[in-house]
């Protein structure tokens, strides 16, 4: 594959895998818009999201078969349209329980076709020294992909009129472009990329190997106290309105505007990884969150004091996106084979995507049992001790990998 062809499948994967969330998290900048669109309370829209994990929980290990046996292109083309397929009946509002359904196959689609599939790609992309800059600009790519997407999305939104159909006019473009990446990553992906150091078949015993390291399981804590972490950032939208007092327009804009630091920060976070060792980047940046959201939880409900809730939403989101631009590169540096990064996929993100099931349900619950700031102050108290298991978690993995390189 010549150079030129190998940035274009890059950058076709890592705007397919940027846009292919965004259907189901919408709420990240039109959290109130879309859960009045929807006529749900906090409780039940966060459900959406617990349906919309489970289901990705239930398909993460046999995505990682899945990815491993069959055709990546084939898979990643034919998620996208379901995506896509599925986000233009949303697009109608049709209904508590049809929107259950409709975040259940989107969870579905995304984990059993497109995600093992991206990282097996992803990692077919690049030698095994450049891994964690390669990790680092797919979360670049797919970063720019949603603030550019996102910040037209909301453009839209707002030129509209900021009403219900507005909603739903954003819903039905973001399907159509959706479904225009499925054709996308057809024409462009190869399968070849993907093969790189697997061309034999996944055995029962190399699937025993993968659940019998104990780094694997590490990983996936990390990943899942990062991805806790990511899943708290989702509230500062309302957090803003509710108790700033911004409009939804204007909180909005400060979600769109938060995503324009997850380029710079993964791509950073890759050549540092790459620089300093991955594990100890990752625990260095654990330390970050855990002081930020212990800040979150004591800052006083005051507008006077605006500028430290951005400034400190700015710091949070930094960390979080620089985490998850490296920690799919904490397979290679802990050794995880090559020929079962689909399964070992599988295995962390079975357990470290699991937020999904969890985390909109408690904030919804929070913010409905608890309204205004306090709701909020348990939310981030919380999330401070998922940081704080990943900081423990990616210590372990520093030191595991520190006694094998000497």
């Amino acid at each position: 594959m010549g150079a030129i062809r190998r940035w274009i499948l890059m950058l076709v994967l890592g705007f397919s895998g940027g846009v292919i969330f965004l259907l189901p998290f919408l709420r990240e900048f039109l959290y109130k818009p879309l859960s009045d669109a929807l006529a749900l309370n906090n409780t039940e829209f966060g459900m959406l999201m617990s349906v919309f994990g489970i289901a990705s929980m239930l398909a993460y290990i046999p995505g990682g078969w899945v990815a491993n046996r069959y055709s990546p292109r084939k898979l990643i083309t034919l998620s996208l349209f379901i995506m896509g397929g599925l986000g233009l009946y949303f697009s109608t509002f049709p209904g508590y329980r049809a929107s259950l359904l409709i975040h259940a196959g989107w969870g579905v689609a995304i984990t059993l076709m497109f995600w093992a599939s991206m990282i097996r790609v992803t990692r077919g992309w690049a030698p095994p020294d450049e891994q964690g800059r390669a990790f680092g600009i797919l979360e670049t790519t797919r970063g720019v992909a949603e603030m550019a997407v996102n910040g037209s999305l909301l453009a839209i939104f707002v030129w509209l009129g900021s009403t219900n159909q507005a909603v739903s006019t954003v819903i039905v473009v973001l399907s159509v472009l959706t479904i225009a990446l499925g054709v996308l990553s057809w024409l462009v992906i190869e399968d070849s990329v993907a093969d790189r150091g697997d061309s034999e078949q996944i055995r029962l015993a190399d699937v025993r190997r993968v659940l019998g390291m104990p780094v694997v399981w590490l990983i996936a804590l990390v990943i899942l106290a990062a991805y806790s972490a990511y899943w708290t950032s989702f509230y500062f939208t309302p957090y803003a309105t509710d108790v700033f007092l911004m409009s939804a327009g204007m909180a909005g804009a400060v979600s769109i505007a938060r995503m324009w630091l997850k380029p710079g920060a993964a791509v950073l976070a890759g050549f540092a990884a790459d620089r300093f060792g991955i594990a100890r980047t990752t625990v260095v940046l654990f330390v970050v969150l855990i002081i930020s959201f212990s800040l979150f939880a004591v800052t006083p409900a005051d507008p006077a004091i605006v500028w430290l809730m951005l400034a400190n939403i700015a710091i949070a989101a930094i960390a979080i996106f620089a985490l998850r631009g490296i920690y799919f590169a904490l397979l290679e540096e802990g050794g995880v084979p090559v020929a079962v990064t689909g399964t070992a996929g599988g295995v962390v993100s079975f357990v470290g995507y699991t937020p999904d099931i969890y985390m909109p349900y408690i904030g919804g619950v929070l913010l409905d049992a608890y309204p205004g700031v306090d709701g909020y102050r348990y939310f981030y108290l919380i999330a401070v001790g998922f940081c704080t298991l990943g900081f423990i978690a990616a210590l372990l993995i520093y030191r595991r990998t520190r006694k094998h390189h000497d």
